[in-house]
């Protein structure tokens, strides 16, 4: 195992932790919530500059990359609502997407399609999302917006990632 797909795994063990540290009973929960997402993120960004700069990009990581980001927002998502910070519907839609993504991703691959590598988008994206997250561990006013920006940008970004998949799949002339 590689040192991007070992930071990938990281970032999967770190998921339990934001739950029990979000659902803690001590004053500073949100604040450590925080501090296991922005390791979350740190991890995310040094695994894929690490594996660009030293060449090792691997199909596995192009598979777990992703899905470690996807299932950390779910965890994020889930434990908004059941907090009662967030509307199930609308952590329904952001789930739905996300769900879309790593299914798809997954059937695509066992298909033999070639699958969508990370893009600006996708980064600008997962921005978004830790921006809103943020907003809502701590109950800005804004978060409702962002909230709805997040939505809207996500599911434009996964137009963009389809017409992508699309064009990188097209029959050879």
């Amino acid at each position: 195992m590689n040192v991007p797909n070992a930071l990938t795994i990281v970032r999967f063990l770190l998921i339990p932790v934001y739950v029990t540290v979000f659902f803690s009973p001590y004053p500073w929960n949100m604040e450590g919530a925080l501090v296991v997402l922005v390791m979350a993120g740190l991890t995310d960004v040094l695994d894929g500059y690490w594996a660009r700069h030293h060449r090792q990009v691997t199909e596995l990581g192009m598979m777990l990359d992703p899905l470690a980001d996807k299932l950390m927002m779910v965890a994020v998502l889930v434990s908004f609502v059941v907090a009662g910070r967030v509307e199930w519907w609308m952590a329904g839609l952001l789930a739905l997407r996300e769900f879309t993504m790593i299914v798809g991703a997954g059937v695509l691959h066992r298909r033999g399609k070639r699958i969508v590598p990370a893009m600006i988008w996708g980064k600008v994206t997962t921005v978004l999302y830790y921006v809103t997250v943020v907003a809502v561990l701590f109950e800005w006013p804004a978060m409702n917006a962002l909230l709805w920006l997040t939505v809207a940008f996500s599911f434009l970004t996964s137009l963009i990632y389809l017409a992508k998949l699309l064009e990188l799949n097209q029959p050879s002339a």
